[in-house]
């Protein structure tokens, strides 16, 4: 299977197919993705909620991550892999920002980076990080390390005034160098124009139906997370696993597990 590249993301948006992103944290999701056909894997700093159990992805580190990464890159095969830098990996200084982005690369293995907000604030580390050859993703409308400052989860994109601002932003982050936008919360026809604006692949989440691709959080589409208005639970492993722990926490109990069959003489 080839590896897919950032040209392909570019050849999908131009050919009107859409991309597929779901997020992955270990050597068996992971593979289980890849097998799927799934087009990329984003190792997202979302481990810190649905992983660690903390209230927000604040918290994580660059350690956690590329650990996680690496396991991640191990299982994959065909996907693009897209290592999500945490908070305060590129904020700072740009020569962080390629630093944290080259041990995603090098250390995690993965053939991208993420990182949230727009070129006005970000821009010189977007375009360092370019300049060294690792490709970036960008992620407006919703971002979750900017949470306390946007004043909790809320859509954006609404009114004219949002609306022409995303569309900045978007527009900046493609001539940045960024090969492809995750639109996170963004109001649809908001999402729709910004879409029609670009000539690199959106990405949504919560952002509707005509963005290029979409990406949600596994344990999300599995029934792990709280009910969301954009989430779809495409098969409720919740369920399974329960049911499973269950009966084999009773079959213990009972003493009929294991049985001669499961034993060794």
């Amino acid at each position: 299977m080839p590896r897919i590249r950032t040209t392909t993301f570019r050849k999908r948006k131009e050919a009107g197919e859409k991309l597929t992103v779901l997020t992955a944290y270990d050597y068996p999701t992971a593979k289980l993705l890849d097998e799927s056909g799934i087009d990329a894997v984003l190792v997202g700093d979302s481990l810190g909620t649905v992983i660690q159990g903390k209230d927000d992805t604040l918290s994580v580190t660059m350690d956690q991550m590329i650990y996680h990464t690496a396991m991640v890159a191990r299982a994959v095969e065909g996907a693009m892999v897209i290592g999500d830098m945490p908070f305060l990996s590129y904020q700072l200084a740009p020569e962080d920002a390629v630093r944290n982005a080259g041990r995603f690369v090098s250390e995690g293995g993965a053939q991208a980076v993420k990182l949230e907000g727009s070129v006005d604030k970000f821009g010189e580390s977007i375009a360092a990080i370019v300049k060294t050859g690792i490709p970036v993703m960008a992620h407006i409308g919703l971002t979750p390390q900017s949470v306390h400052q946007i004043g909790g989860y809320k859509v954006q994109g609404r009114g004219e005034q949002g609306r022409e601002q995303l569309k900045e932003e978007a527009l900046g982050l493609q001539q940045a160098g960024c090969f492809a936008i995750v639109l996170e919360l963004v109001q649809e026809e908001a999402a729709a124009e910004i879409t029609g604006l670009l000539d690199i692949p959106t990405i949504g989440i919560g952002s509707g139906p005509y963005c290029d691709g979409q990406v949600l959080v596994m344990h999300d589409m599995l029934g792990f997370g709280p009910e969301r208005r954009f989430v779809k639970v495409f098969g409720n492993a919740r369920e399974i696993m329960a049911r499973a722990f269950k009966e084999y926490v009773r079959e213990v109990k009972e003493g009929t597990f294991p049985t001669e069959e499961q034993g060794h003489k």
